[in-house]
């Protein structure tokens, strides 16, 4: 257009190779490199939350969603700085250095050796440690937001008019790179989280992190190598920004004339020209030029275009609307459904599969099913003369995400089956371990227990208050445990009658779906016990050990009194834990003898496998719905506003986020699967509301109505662009489309391309 040809750039003399600058090879590493940092940071995001941070749950749901929405909110901010003051590339390097260091920090939060002084593993400072996180997740946060609208529309500036296929060719490899750096990503750092770093050997977050944010100083380092080469475009003013204004003006002129007196305005967008009406009657002498009469009937019908192409833009965003509650189950799979598969079995045979690994079923399914859709779905509906338009497929996109969140709540319902029933806040559970060398009948509260010796009660026992536990004839002797706790009453022998200790035991299932492995020692000497490079601390006799974390696999303990030494085997699975009894007489020799296991809390049953079909079909509904919808709001927008409905696309996705939090801190319901029923429900309601929004919208051809304003009819290129979506939609429309979208304008390239990132 005229307008873009008087756009100034800075011309740099690229060598191109097959008709590609090169300067695009710097800006597809880059992009490769941020997407790899950014998806790599988030897939361990929610277990550094609970696990490093200690926060609960839902704490750890919300402070996520509330990070992503946030970095989905920035693009705003990042798109009118870079159009109306710095310009693209200097936004992205600027926000680059603001996002690297975010990424450092990020790294250094997760040091717990920073301030462990006691080296236990566990922070003495947490304050500092949350204080650093949140300054790291709101640089990441403007960082990764700000450079979104800028990159691949940086990326498009690069070529010449007559470079058409090659900007065509050049978007899809862009989105190769953006698929590539989260597929690998979301399989690697969970790899490097799950290394054992530091003084005391524990989850390597810092590597986690650190990873990613060594990814981002390259990115950025190869983005400034490139600089001599790039095509500079000199900031033009920011389109959102008018409209903004545009749409103020006239809430505020509707307002004023809400009076009776004044007649009514078929669209009250039309309220904005009593703006003109009332400078003109300023100066009625202006009327008497002939000259100045025809500039001010040219600005007044470029307005009336401005408005025209508002009403347009506004229309397509009455329908996203109900948009943000899709985003809100989608974006689960980095939260609730990764604290889902910590409690499931991860054993695929030739590999084991991390809870946060499993996110790569997204990335991997959608490099699937996107040509499965245009080459085989959409072919055959069309052949069956039915008209699937894209409202239609969006609406069928939202169904199969609140299918997905039924499959994950019955996939809930069976984990929720195998888990130990855990104490509530007022009641307390206690188990029971005989070392003594007899048998023994005893009574706890109205329980009768026959235990044998050296071998623990069958399950836990739920008292609701304190206790009187029988140990024989005229041995009573007054229990009271802590509320909402698991302990483990052993009983010994003190003189000559016994009695008992008293040992706190886990209350929730072991983390990450480790071990929790301890030791009661019933021998008569102090013993050394180690597993892998683990020690436990030094066991006195009848104590018990602390807790440590083994990996699934095949144990091996080695126990030594100082003199002797010998090893205990045990195979253990996922999210188990054990109490490991080593009687008196234990044996020493190649192998320990006498040791007698005792089962606290089973290891995870549900396979992992199982969580595959809910992320079939909320990956199916990504597909359908997000890819449509882009190539729908685009084809429906103005041609000089189409970033911004891409811009009001992205605060769906930060709407559906804060959606989340709420759900998450506002909901009492106490089983997750209930929760997950909820978000299903809700989607199926947004749902139908979407469907009535689609049946009653009449689709349009914007390059049609703008041409009335510029006395033209459209060219046969604008024609091509402009999708007839009243028609159905075949294969080759599709592609069509694909190819309309990116000659049009590099600043809308980008957020075609670029379905979520």
């Amino acid at each position: 257009s005229a307008g873009k040809d008087q756009v100034k750039k800075h011309k740099s003399k690229s060598a191109t190779v097959c008709g590609y600058p090169i300067s695009i090879f710097f800006i597809v590493v880059n992009e490769f490199c941020e997407r790899f940092s950014y998806y790599g940071m988030r897939a361990v995001l929610v277990l550094y939350f609970k696990y490093f941070l200690k926060w609960d749950d839902d704490f750890a749901t919300t402070i996520y969603h509330t990070f992503v929405a946030l970095c989905y909110l920035t693009p705003i901010l990042g798109a009118i700085v870079a159009d109306s003051w710095l310009g693209k590339f200097k936004t992205i390097i600027y926000l680059s250095i603001v996002y690297a260091v975010g990424q450092v920090i990020m790294a250094i939060s997760a040091i717990s050796d920073i301030t462990d002084t006691n080296k236990d593993g566990t922070p003495d400072n947490m304050t500092f440690h949350i204080a650093l996180s949140m300054v790291g997740l709101l640089l990441i946060a403007l960082g990764t937001g700000g450079i979104k609208p800028c990159v691949a529309a940086f990326g498009g500036d690069q070529f010449e008019d007559h470079q058409e296929k090659q900007r065509s060719t050049f978007f899809s490899i862009f989105y190769l790179s953006i698929n590539a750096g989260s597929l690998l990503s979301t399989i690697i750092t969970p790899v490097l989280r799950a290394y054992e770093c530091g003084a005391v050997k524990q989850q390597c977050y810092p590597l986690a992190f650190g990873v990613p944010a060594a990814l981002m100083v390259v990115a950025l380092i190869v983005f400034i190598v490139g600089s001599g080469m790039y095509t500079k475009t000199a900031p033009q003013g920011n389109i959102m920004v008018r409209v903004c204004k545009c749409i103020g003006f006239a809430i505020q002129n509707r307002f004023r004339h809400r009076s009776s007196q004044y007649p009514k305005r078929e669209h009250w967008m039309d309220w904005w020209h009593v703006q003109y009406i009332g400078r003109f009657l300023l100066f009625p002498l202006l009327f008497f030029s002939y000259i100045v009469h025809q500039i001010i009937l040219f600005t007044l019908l470029l307005q009336k275009l401005l408005i025209a192409q508002v009403k347009m833009v506004l229309k397509v965003l009455f329908l996203y609307i109900p948009l943000p509650m899709f985003w809100a189950l989608f974006d689960q799979q980095g939260s609730r459904w990764t604290l889902q598969a910590t409690t499931m079995n991860g054993d695929f045979g030739i590999l084991t599969i991390q809870p946060d690994q499993m996110q790569t079923v997204n990335p991997i399914l959608i490099l699937v099913l996107v040509p499965i859709m245009d080459s085989i779905i959409y072919p055959l509906i069309a052949k069956c003369k039915l008209n699937f338009s894209p409202l239609k497929r969006m609406t069928v996109g939202m169904f199969l995400a609140a299918l997905a969140f039924v499959a994950a709540a019955l996939v809930q319902i069976q984990i929720d089956n195998t888990l130990p029933t855990f104490p509530s806040k007022t009641q307390s559970q206690a188990k029971f371990i005989n070392m003594l060398n007899t048998s023994l009948t005893i009574k706890a509260g109205q329980n009768d227990l026959e235990l044998l010796p050296f071998k623990a009660s069958d399950d836990y026992l739920t008292f609701d208050d304190s206790f009187i536990l029988n140990l024989g004839p005229g041995v009573d002797q007054a229990v009271s445990l802590p509320d909402g706790n698991r302990s483990t009453l052993v009983i010994i022998k003190d003189g000559r009658e016994p009695r008992y200790q008293m040992f706190s035991d886990l209350k929730t299932k072991p983390e990450q779906g480790a071990n929790a492995i301890r030791f009661l020692n019933g021998f008569e000497k102090l013993l050394n016990v180690t597993v892998g490079n683990e020690l436990f601390e030094s066991i006195v006799t009848n104590n018990m050990s602390g807790y440590i974390n083994v990996k699934k696999g095949n144990a091996v303990f080695g126990i030594s009194d100082g003199v002797q030494t010998c090893t205990y085997q045990l195979t253990l699975g996922f999210g188990s834990s054990y109490t490991l009894i080593i009687p008196p007489s234990l044996t020493f020799g190649q192998e320990c003898g006498g040791i007698e296991s005792e089962m606290d809390i089973s290891p995870n049953s549900i396979h992992m496998a199982w969580l595959i079909p809910q992320y079939f079909l909320i990956t199916a509904g990504e597909v359908v719905f997000s890819v449509t919808g882009l190539e729908f709001s685009y084809s429906q927008a103005p041609s000089n506003m189409k970033s911004v409905l891409q811009a009001g696309w992205l605060l769906t996705v930060a709407v559906g986020n804060i959606i989340v939090l709420i759900v998450a801190e506002a909901a009492t319901l106490e089983e997750q699967w209930a929760e997950y029923i909820l978000f299903a429900s809700l989607l199926v309601l947004v749902c139908i509301i979407f469907a009535i929004q689609a049946y009653f919208y009449t689709y349009i051809d914007p390059t049609a109505i703008e041409a009335q304003f510029t006395k033209r009819e459209p060219d046969e290129k604008e024609k091509r662009k402009s999708i007839e979506m009243v028609k159905k939609d075949s294969v080759e429309n599709h592609n069509e489309k694909r190819k309309a979208s990116h000659s049009s304008s590099s600043s809308s390239d980008e957020e075609t391309k670029q379905t979520r990132i």
